[in-house]
């Protein structure tokens, strides 16, 4: 690996501020310690910093040269309300909070470029360092361009990052056109009326319209949608009755539908309200469907992911740079990457083994996997992702 050697000699003190930040972990939108500690980095490095996009945002701005060409490096900075099960020195202290996806290791990685491309300027033109909240959820990405974050630091390309359990340490991965799925959530409430579950013919029973409603909804993705395009409907909770001899008022469905593009989403959902609504019908029962689209697909751009795949090349060579398998999560970089050009790639987080790598310090045995609450970051990332969007920039600016 081609790491630039200022970037390695900082990575003890990098990491400390990444487990500083593991170990006080916060919620969408409630990130003020974090932003706190991003801006107070920033400002020693010399770097000037506006604050307050997307309520707890952070942009960082290195400026180097005449020309007014610039790039976005983005990191989200927020945590999830679980429990870590880990006992290491940096867990968590915060019950029902844990940086469980690895942002505490996306901001540090982040932290490390900027303070080598605020040392050393090659490049000509602006890197904005965007330090993103709410990502798990909260749309701070969404929220981030609503405050006029393109407006305020005009840049033609964004790029963005994940760490990827089981993906090799020391390896990329990437794809051209959609890498993350929507992801969207239904509700439906079907009315009935209640009656003696011994005289059911003496009211109108929701359940049976519920049970043909979930079944006939799988036809969509079988039936409707085209086979070679990927869509997901799970139906993940149904809640109907309070006693067995009593027949329901109501029953309510909910669930997600997840898929890599727009048309597709827009079929479904169609399709789902006109099953409710006939289904109900047939069944002499009314209904109300509310449908919510959260995350937009996160379709990466042709040419961008060429350049940032010839960049990981150049840093781990070609022969580590492989081709992502779409995922239906879901990741709200979609946002950015539907008002810039750009790219979202992964970078390997290994197999776990570095949890055991903390002198005593204990952690569970569990999977390191995202979202799991024995997951940890791996620190051995810092010098490699720093190393890759200072060469990104650089790459990206290089003067004409």
């Amino acid at each position: 690996m081609n790491l630039i050697e200022p970037i390695l000699a900082d990575a003890a003190a990098i990491t400390a501020i990444r487990r500083d930040i593991h170990a006080h972990p916060e919620l969408c939108f409630e990130e003020e310690r974090t932003a706190d500690l991003v801006a107070r980095s920033l400002a020693e490095w010399g770097i000037p910093v506006h604050r307050g996009l997307g309520k707890t945002g952070v942009v960082g701005i290195v400026k180097a040269g005449s020309s007014d060409r610039a790039i976005g490096l983005r990191a989200d900075i927020d945590a999830l309300p679980m429990t870590e099960r880990n006992t290491f020195a940096h867990a968590s202290r915060h019950p029902g909070k844990m940086h469980a996806c690895g942002h505490d290791g996306h901001t540090a990685m982040l932290l490390a470029a900027a303070k080598h491309l605020s040392r050393h300027r090659n490049f000509d033109g602006t890197v904005y360092l965007i330090f993103q909240p709410a990502e798990e959820g909260g749309g701070g990405a969404r929220e981030m361009l609503a405050d006029g974050l393109l407006e305020k630091f005009p840049m033609q390309a964004i790029f963005g990052a994940h760490n990827w359990p089981g993906l090799a340490v020391g390896q990329f991965a990437i794809r051209s056109g959609p890498c993350f799925a929507s992801s969207n959530e239904f509700r439906i409430v079907i009315k009935g009326r209640g009656a003696h579950a011994a005289l059911p013919h003496n009211g109108i029973d929701p359940v049976p319209a519920a049970c043909q409603m979930v079944q006939a909804f799988q036809t969509i993705i079988t039936r409707n949608k085209r086979p070679i395009d990927a869509g997901v409907i799970s139906v993940t909770m149904i809640h109907a009755g309070e006693a067995t001899n009593v027949v329901p008022d109501s029953c309510e469905i909910q669930g997600t539908v997840r898929t890599f593009t727009l048309e597709v989403l827009d079929l479904i959902e169609a399709r789902m309200k006109a099953i409710a609504e006939h289904t109900a019908a047939a069944f002499d029962a009314t209904v109300e469907f509310d449908f919510k689209r959260n995350y937009p697909p996160t379709i990466n751009h042709p040419a961008e992911t060429d350049f940032a795949r010839s960049v990981m090349a150049e840093v781990v060579g070609a022969h580590n740079v492989i081709e992502f398998e779409p995922t239906m999560g879901a990741e709200d970089f979609s946002y950015f990457l539907q008002q810039r050009p750009g790219a979202y790639f992964m970078i390997g987080n290994g197999d776990g083994a570095h949890r055991g790598r903390y002198e005593g310090m204990g952690h569970d045995a569990g999977p390191c996997m995202l979202h799991n609450p024995r997951y940890d970051f791996n620190d051995e990332l810092i010098p490699l992702g720093a190393t890759l969007w200072v060469r990104l920039a650089e790459r990206w600016l290089a003067p004409a």
